[in-house]
């Protein structure tokens, strides 16, 4: 008989040299061609995944021939591959074992596998993917989020003003339902122009109107969680400078105060009189907590000036109602380092200096930001990647100032205002950002990309400790909404829903515990591990392969990820929800049950997000 024999690959391209020993007939010897009895090879699997951590991957290949050795041979395997064939001991079919090092770069693969056996030489496609792993320990990793947890809940946003026209409607409890399902809490209420209640300073009762405020802000107060952050974004028009457009500091700071005394009033304390007219909410629910002011720096007020309208406004308020609580800045910075006017150490500094020195000395309870990681449709996708890491720095840099404070430690730092594109149409149809360039909405807001955006930058600040992550807007165009104006939700909206809901967070309930996780690949992979109080175990895996480097709204690149739970013990269940571009956005996605084990292959077929949760 014939005796077989094992042969080892190296890496991308791997020819095996064969021969036979021993006596007997039977099988050619490769001599010549065999036109009877051609040779045929075929995979026992068309997708062969490697692990990046060494693990390990066979599959079974079949060569059918009239010898009993062939030579393999193997094109298109990445560096970093290694991949080796053993025929069995009477015929050339028998596994291939492929290993990767996480050199490999992830991604998927076309090659080939070719045998040549009885002078015949016969080939099959497969595809080999080169899959990133993620290592998740049972250890809760204190050095990340809030001493280990998780504790930044989602919530929402709405601008009211004339054009923004009267959401709720007739629709009311349907739109209720759809923002209910959504789990926001403490929505944030901006009013602007013609929603700004105070109209004139003449001592008339048209002075006042709070028709279109109340439009939006009674169906919000009887949503959700009941307890909006209502914003007092800007002043009424008869306190500002003529000739600026902007709050006059000078001659109306006590006037903006008693102004945003009189709104707590209004919805907390049963209201106010002027010339003989009561003016008084009509929910029955009052609102805790407030906002001053909105982006001070692109509202035209310096630092030094806003630390002066934040201490004579804080006191006013808190002299009708002791138990509110405030939200201060929400400034719109910049990156680090731009010297800009909104650069965070420039704008900052002042306000956390000590309160004899002119810093702030009114009470506060949370510090907020906004974060958009672009101001140009022009800018790629990866450019957008890229931007997260750098406002990253800007909350660990507020962190850094409340800490000059040792009264103000352990201010939360929320962002109130989250989109992908900061930009808008201005006059003709121009970017309001980029001058002599046309406005063009950015779908990024609600497309596939956001799918990947939105998670990997809720990852990136809850482990950085972020508190609250406010998308902006709920209802508006694919650049900005969550849902439209009929209140149909956009993919954007059930990305959101899956954060809030499989990471839920409150004070009286904190956020779950962030597990220890290493990852093979950081570039184009995020994971969030958590353990929650009742033993769930939940990762969350994102793909942000960017395809091209000049992609804009791209697809993005598959990743099949293995995740590796052996660590952790036993499961009793587990399952799977992904969001991508295929994602129904009329019914969401919707969960599907998987087999407990060690080791999950979890695949994304371009930018989306998966959530592994596993139940004890």
């Amino acid at each position: 008989m014939r005796i077989g024999f094992r042969l080892a690959t190296a890496f991308t391209t791997l020819v095996l040299s064969w021969a036979a020993i021993g006596c007997g007939s039977g099988g050619g010897s490769g001599s010549g061609t065999n036109p009877v009895n051609p040779i045929s090879v075929s995979l026992s699997s068309s997708t062969v995944v490697v692990p990046q951590d060494g693990m390990p991957s066979s599959v079974q290949i079949t060569i059918k021939s009239t010898s009993e050795t062939a030579l393999v041979s193997f094109n298109g395997l990445p560096g970093g591959v290694q991949a080796t064939y053993a025929a069995s001991d009477t015929n050339p079919s028998g596994p291939l074992t492929f290993v990767a090092t996480t050199s490999a770069p992830a991604g998927t693969y076309s090659a080939s596998v070719t045998a040549n056996s009885a002078g015949q030489t016969a080939s099959t496609q497969f595809t080999l993917v080169v899959a990133p792993v993620t290592a998740v320990s049972s250890t809760v990793d204190t050095t990340v989020g809030v001493k280990g947890k998780l504790q930044q809940f989602m919530s929402t946003s709405f601008q009211i003003a004339e054009w923004t026209g009267d959401f709720f409607g007739t629709s009311a409890s349907a739109r209720e339902a759809t923002l209910n399902n959504l789990g926001p809490q403490h929505i944030r209420l901006q009013a602007l122009s013609q929603a700004i209640p105070m109209k004139a300073n003449t001592g008339a009762a048209t002075d006042w109107d709070f028709t279109l405020l109340d439009q939006t802000v009674r169906p919000i107060l009887a949503s959700a969680d009941h307890s909006p952050e209502f914003q007092i974004a800007a002043a009424p028009a008869w306190m500002l400078n003529a000739a600026t457009g902007y709050l006059d500091v000078t001659n109306h700071v006590n006037d903006f105060a008693a102004y945003a005394a009189n709104l707590v009033r209004y919805y907390n304390k049963g209201g106010f009189d002027v010339a003989g007219t009561h003016f008084q909410s009509p929910a029955t629910q009052p609102i805790t907590w407030w906002g001053i002011f909105n982006e001070p720096a692109y509202n035209g007020l310096t630092a030094a000036q806003y630390v002066t309208v934040y201490n004579a406004v804080v006191p006013a308020m808190l002299a009708v109602d002791p138990t509110i609580k405030f939200v201060a800045l929400e400034f719109a910075g910049s990156t680090l380092g731009t010297g800009w006017p909104t650069d965070p150490e420039i704008w900052l500094p002042p306000f956390f200096a000590p309160a004899s020195a002119g810093g702030v000395n009114a009470h506060l309870d949370v510090l907020a930001m906004h974060v958009y990681t672009s101001c140009n449709q022009m800018d790629t996708d990866t450019s957008l990647f890229d931007a997260v890491d750098q406002y990253v720095s800007v909350k660990k840099f507020i962190d850094q100032q409340i800490a000059t404070r040792a009264d103000l430690a352990g201010t939360p730092v929320w962002i109130t205002e989250n989109n992908v594109n900061a930009d808008f149409a201005g006059a003709n149809g121009t970017s309001s950002c980029n001058a002599g360039q046309t406005f063009v909405t950015d779908a990024r807001g609600t497309s596939a990309y956001f799918a990947a955006w939105r998670p990997y930058l809720f990852s990136q600040f809850g482990k950085a400790g972020n508190q609250a992550l406010y998308q902006w807007d709920y209802s508006g165009d694919k650049q900005y909404g969550e849902v439209d104006a009929n209140g149909n939700p956009y993919l954007s909206y059930w990305v959101d829903r899956a954060l809030a809901t499989f990471y839920p967070s409150t004070a009286a309930s904190p956020g779950p515990d962030i597990l220890a996780a290493t990852s093979t690949d950081t570039s184009s992979i995020e994971t969030l591990a958590t353990r929650a109080s009742n033993g769930v175990v939940r990762v969350m895996i994102v793909d942000r392969a960017v395809h091209a480097a000049t992609d804009n709204n791209g697809t993005g690149d598959p990743r099949t990820v293995i995740v590796d739970t052996s660590s952790l013990g036993n499961f009793m269940a587990a399952s799977l929800l992904t969001i991508d571009g295929t994602t129904d956005v009329t019914n969401g996605p919707a969960a599907d049950g998987m087999a407990p084990a060690p080791r999950f292959a979890v695949q994304l077929n371009g930018y989306g997000v998966a959530f592994l949760s596993l139940m004890p």
